[in-house]
């Protein structure tokens, strides 16, 4: 039997470590990283998404961030065709492939080699879906399919609505169609594993962070450029620095909310991650080198 091909992932909630982690293990293993990360893929939002800095990009390769503009339509079918192309490339290569990311849904894709549902279309069932606000749409989804409904980011109206349109065309969860096949990859999860206190510092610092680096004039600059409803905008950290800028919040609500927000998000991670029973948790580079060094013999 041939043996598969090794690809490496690197998970956690946000600002649990993942960049620095897979760079890591990149320069040990000669390898390059793959993103993982919904928001990382936007050109022309460097603040408030965790992208990689210039250093970070100096120290590895990465692939599939920062290559599409805020207003691009962008599918977990293209993701998924763009990840398998890159992992074929750097096999080609010689190269280990990591993915890192927070994007449960991104990751189990690959990891569980998903098979979309395939939805019929209903024009005005999307009609009335779109006129309806994200809380809403959370709302109905958690009351019709709760099982999807925690794999979503409650402001990503984009894929609320395709979850809804699928459960009330095909009367059957989104999350639980998703058919599963057999991976083609030999594949290692790495979950980094972090305390709750060190996590919540963390995820209060990042903040702060984002809004000296200039949050705000960033938001402005994009919603003078792009509608502000465009699901790249949102989300956490944007969403609320526009609600600021219309007036709705004080600047002092507003990274409030935003640190109260991520650590919402950093939750949701968590839920996704844990019905993961594949997933190794580590708490150092040493343990993630253990692991990574046996599984590569």
């Amino acid at each position: 039997m041939a043996t598969k091909p090794k690809l490496l992932i690197v998970l956690g909630p946000t600002a649990s470590g993942k960049t620095g982690l897979a760079i890591k293990l990149c320069q040990k293993y000669s390898g390059e990283i793959i993103s993982a990360d919904s928001r990382q893929i936007y050109q022309e939002m460097d603040i408030g998404t965790a992208k990689p800095n210039k250093e970070e990009l100096a120290a590895a390769k990465h692939h599939l961030v920062d290559f599409i503009k805020p207003n691009y339509n962008f599918t977990l079918a293209e993701f998924i065709k763009l990840a398998n192309n890159n992992i074929e490339k750097l096999h080609k290569e010689d190269k280990l492939p990591i993915m890192a990311g927070g994007t449960g849904l991104y990751i189990s894709a690959i990891a569980d080699n998903y098979d979309l549902p395939k939805g019929k279309i209903d024009l005005g069932l999307r009609k009335r879906l779109e006129n309806k606000s994200n809380t809403e749409l959370f709302e109905m989804l958690a009351e019709l399919d709760p099982q999807s409904a925690t794999t979503i980011d409650p402001n990503n109206a984009r894929r609320l609505i395709r979850a809804l349109e699928y459960v009330i065309i095909n009367q059957k969860s989104f999350i639980a169609s998703q058919s599963v096949k057999q991976s083609p990859y030999d594949i290692l999860q790495l979950g980094i594993k972090i305390d709750k206190d060190i996590l919540l510092k963390r995820i209060n610092k990042r903040v702060d962070l984002m809004i000296e680096q200039g949050l705000v004039a960033v938001v402005k600059d994009l919603i003078a450029k792009y509608d502000k409803n465009l699901p790249s905008l949102r989300t956490v950290g944007y969403q609320e620095i526009i609600d600021h800028l219309e007036g709705k919040t004080t600047l002092e609500e507003a990274i409030e909310l935003i640190k109260i927000h991520t650590r919402q998000y950093a939750k949701r991670q968590m839920t996704w991650f844990k019905r993961d029973k594949n997933i190794k948790w580590i708490k150092s580079y040493t343990e993630a080198n253990k692991l990574v060094k046996k599984w590569l013999k």
